[in-house]
């Protein structure tokens, strides 16, 4: 197998490299914008630098690389940003795969697409596979889109969609809630969480395992990929407080009208992830042990 991963700069794309990088039997092209993050840390991954919003770029690596399987990670994934500057979402969410699937439909290559909860509008959770998208936000509008380009393609590909990603990456400047909590407390920095939203969070390296085994297994169709645990970010919160040891009396439960946020978030989403158990062997960590992952990568 000769795997290119888009985006592997970013959270999800560094897991992959970490990942496909030990598979026996696998080739692996790294790409992403920029230089590579990952250049002192694993000299031996190939890495091509690559614009996925430019079509001669993405054309041109396909072709020259000629993997037979292509993994799409890369994305504008702050949700607030892209209801800001929809013109830049657009563009890196959909008409990049646009790109992406006419280079894998010409070269014959299986892509496996990623995409999230936030297609939906959030009125009941955990959702299977089969539940009707509706998105409240411009984000989520983007990536339906992208996910509606991807199924009328003529390329073989598989859609994994997730959940609120936590995880640790080098030289990667994004937060997510386990690292802000935790970071936050130790601080000793007050800090407001809802209670009224709900979501199954995955761990990073979990959602590498669910792209590689969609790829692996050449699967089709669509896949949730995520933890089986229904929490709302409060809840999580307390977990990551006490994990850690840290003092539970700095963080105050509120609801989502307390934030004036520019993008709208879906009440209660979380997946039901049996189809991904049972077709692709995919077995995700508690939330208790991805914590307890992460505290060991960042010790």
């Amino acid at each position: 197998m000769r795997i290119l991963i888009t985006g592997s700069n970013g959270l999800l794309g560094q897991k992959l490299v970490v990942l496909l990088r030990q598979q026996p039997g696998v080739e692996l092209i790294a790409t992403s914008r920029g230089h590579n993050k990952l250049a002192e840390l694993y000299p031996d991954v190939r890495f091509v630098p690559l614009d996925v919003t430019n079509p001669q770029q993405v054309e041109r690596v396909v072709a020259q690389e000629q993997p037979t399987h292509l993994i799409h990670t890369a994305a504008m994934t702050n949700v607030d940003e892209c209801e800001l500057n929809r013109e830049a979402c657009w563009q890196q969410n959909v008409t990049a795969v646009e790109h992406v699937v006419a280079a894998c439909a010409t070269y014959k290559v299986h892509l496996t697409h990623v995409s999230t909860d936030f297609i939906f509008s959030g009125e009941e959770g955990p959702l299977a596979e089969d539940a009707i998208p509706a998105p409240i936000n411009f984000y989520g509008e983007s990536k339906l889109a992208a996910e509606r380009i991807v199924q009328a393609s003529h390329v073989s590909w598989a859609i994994v969609r997730t959940v609120l990603v936590y995880g640790t990456a080098h030289d990667y400047g994004r937060t997510n809630i386990v690292l802000w909590v935790r970071d936050s407390l130790r601080a000793n920095k007050p800090i407001k969480v809802v209670d009224d939203q709900f979501r199954t969070p995955t761990l990073a390296e979990d959602l590498a395992q669910g792209c590689w085994l969609a790829a692996k297994h050449t699967a089709s169709g669509i896949y949730h990929i995520s933890s089986s645990e229904l929490f709302t970010p409060y809840q999580m919160a307390l977990q990551v407080a006490d994990y850690f040891q840290l003092d539970k009396s700095l963080i105050t439960r509120v609801d989502g009208s307390t934030f004036s946020q520019p993008a709208k978030r879906p009440p209660r989403t979380g997946f039901i992830i049996t189809k991904a158990q049972q077709e692709l062997g995919y077995q995700p960590h508690d939330f208790w042990s991805g914590i307890a992952l992460l505290a060991r990568q960042t010790a």
